[in-house]
């Protein structure tokens, strides 16, 4: 049990800092500067709700929240938000992004499955 949490840390600093990397790092195509770094977004947030150990259905409830994410910039808050004079307000909205994209949803889906598929490998 405890080198499955271990591993799943490990995972967890990875993904971070691969998605970081891409939206630092651009190679000019779309599917890795942009859909990467979201089926990254997906993927941590899937290992997140795994690390809490008390979440059943990972997948599903992991694909609930990036698609509530998604729904939720067709308000326009997080991009007025953007603007705002607060750091914590301005990091939030890039967090949680500005603009609605259906090609999110896919990349989130794609981050997911990945996730779920090695789950069910397991670690060896």
């Amino acid at each position: 049990m405890r080198s499955t949490y271990g591993r799943w840390w490990g995972l967890l600093a990875g993904i971070i800092a691969a998605g970081l990397l891409s939206r630092v790092v651009h190679t000019g195509f779309a599917v890795f500067d942009k859909y990467l770094g979201d089926a990254l977004y997906a993927a941590m947030v899937y290992a997140l709700l795994r690390l809490s150990g008390r979440v059943e259905r990972v997948a599903l409830w992991a694909a609930v929240a990036m698609v509530g994410i998604e729904l939720f910039q067709l308000t326009g808050l997080a991009a007025g938000w953007v603007r705002s004079e607060w750091l914590v307000v301005r990091v939030c909205a890039r967090l949680l992004g500005t603009q609605f994209g259906v090609w999110d949803l896919v990349a989130y889906g794609v981050g997911i499955a990945v996730m779920r598929m090695g789950d069910e490998a397991g670690p060896g």
